[in-house]
């Protein structure tokens, strides 16, 4: 299940890319300035797997101006192992595993600027409240994150008012609270960032 997200985003931003011809200019968004959305990436919830992410997303946003949005954005999930082991390290292997696993809630904004075409860039901040739970999946601690992302992506125009967005970020967390001892252990095995995390939105314009 780990490389679900990889693989749909590889297969979709290439569909995406043969779409440009339908990717819609700026002015469109006047009639339907807003819009909600969500990731893709929710489907991994579907497949089969002893450690399911219980990933959750959903975005309300707002076109201020022909290049310029702005949406509130609404997270959940629960992961098993820390957010900062890089592309290229398994994150299947036992010694890289928490004692159990993190359950996180967030509300945050973003904010989005259109750059040439369907080309975009935005900032996201999201302060999550976190559970920490043990591998009898008994809750150990509560706490706090603040997590930031940088993005870059492209706005490819789907149907009538239906849009999808590909796109690659930056993630990084520089505040964690309240985590227990052993998790904290593991957290500064790495960094506090995540470079080249995949992306895929799709939304709504009303």
């Amino acid at each position: 299940m780990k490389h679900v997200p990889v693989i749909a985003f590889l297969i979709l931003t290439a569909s995406a890319a043969g779409a440009r011809a339908q990717t819609p200019v700026a002015e469109s968004w006047a009639s339907h300035p807003c819009y909600v959305g969500t990731s893709l990436f929710m489907l991994a919830n579907l497949a089969s797997d002893d450690q399911p992410p219980h990933f959750y997303q959903v975005n309300v946003g707002y076109q201020l101006t022909p290049k310029d949005r702005l949406s509130v954005e609404a997270i959940t999930w629960r992961y098993y192992h820390p957010l900062g082991i890089p592309w290229g390290e398994s994150r299947e292997s036992a010694d890289k595993a928490y004692p159990g696993h993190v359950r996180e809630f967030g509300v945050g904004l973003e904010y989005q600027r259109l750059l040439a075409k369907g080309l975009y860039s935005s900032i996201s901040a999201i302060p999550f409240f976190r559970r920490y739970y043990d591998a009898q999946n008994e809750k150990i601690d509560n706490g706090m994150q603040l997590y930031f992302t940088a993005r870059v992506g492209y706005h490819v125009r789907l149907l009538d008012r239906l849009f999808l967005e590909p796109s690659l970020a930056f993630n990084y967390w520089p505040v964690s609270t309240n985590v227990p001892d052993a998790f904290k252990a593991q957290d500064e095995r790495w960094h506090s960032y995540f470079l080249a995390e995949p992306g895929l939105n799709v939304g709504f314009r009303f």
